[in-house]
């Protein structure tokens, strides 16, 4: 019982909430009306999988920084809690049901499902290097929408409404990360690792995460006047523009805005997209 809740704890699924609306508001703008239910199902089992796997890559490559941070010296892998054994059996789990549910979808889908698992591999890797590491979080998620409109479209025509999500996905999740990554500060100067905050100080860091929200609600605006015109979309437009900032105002509780209020944000712009759906 012990180790299934270690297990759990490893794959962390409640953290699919920040990426699941994003990949369903893919999936609704592309269809632009209900999908069947083998389709949703799909890009579930694909949004878990894909998920599984990213998180499994990052306490992988991440383990030994893990271990020597206070915060993070408790997960899994640092703590010996879950062997590299398990942890890579997890990781293989994952990318099994990804790719399998991306076949399922398509051979286009499969074609291009090795991209975001590059991505996923790579972007740990960066905090080493750049301080851009926030756009490769940033980057690993905004697959997720990409991938939902590739699920109904199988084409790239057309694909600007798709853009213009991913993009919103980039910035808003670079904002955040940067938001996140003020609990590790000092430790990421002591150790030379390249997160805004320990390069550039906590203030001005969350001065760049809000300019970085700003620009992702232009881009969800952008994305309402073209394509998302209905009375009840605008309303969830609001609602979003509404959290994004007081998640920087309540942004000295990293808790509440990283794990609650924003974990709001991709509901607010799925109800956009499906308000527009049904009442567009």
């Amino acid at each position: 019982m012990a180790k299934l809740k270690h297990f759990l704890s490893f794959i962390k699924i409640e953290h699919t909430l920040f990426s699941l609306p994003l990949i369903y508001s893919g999936v609704f703008l592309a269809a632009r009306e209900v999908p069947g239910p083998s389709l949703l199902l799909l890009v579930l089992t694909a949004a878990v999988g894909a998920r599984t796997a990213a998180l499994a890559l990052n306490r992988i490559i991440d383990r030994e920084i893990d271990r020597r941070n206070p915060r993070t010296a408790q997960r899994e892998l640092a703590s010996g809690r879950l062997t590299m054994t398990e942890g890579s059996l997890i990781l293989l789990a994952g990318i099994g049901l990804y790719l399998v549910s991306a076949a399922m979808i398509s051979t286009f889908c499969l074609l291009l499902s090795p991209i975001p698992l590059l991505i996923f591999t790579a972007y740990p890797y960066m905090k080493r290097f750049t301080p851009l590491a926030h756009f490769g979080v940033g980057l690993g998620l905004a697959m997720a929408p990409l991938g939902g409109w590739f699920a109904v479209q199988q084409s790239f025509d057309n694909i600007l409404p798709a853009v213009l999500l991913t993009l919103f996905t980039l910035l808003w999740v670079a904002g955040f990360d940067i938001i996140y990554s003020t609990l590790d500060e000092l430790f990421d100067r002591e150790e030379s690792l390249y997160s805004f905050s320990a390069r550039y100080g906590k203030m001005r860091a969350l001065r760049i995460s809000g300019f970085l929200h700003v620009a992702a609600f232009a881009v969800l605006v952008t994305l309402f006047a073209l394509y998302v015109k209905a009375v009840g979309s605008f309303l969830f437009l609001l609602v979003s523009g509404f959290l994004l900032y007081l998640e920087h105002k309540k942004s000295s509780d990293v808790e509440l805005a990283f794990f609650k209020i924003n974990a709001i944000v991709g509901f607010a712009v799925l109800g956009m997209v499906i308000s527009w759906v049904y009442f567009g």
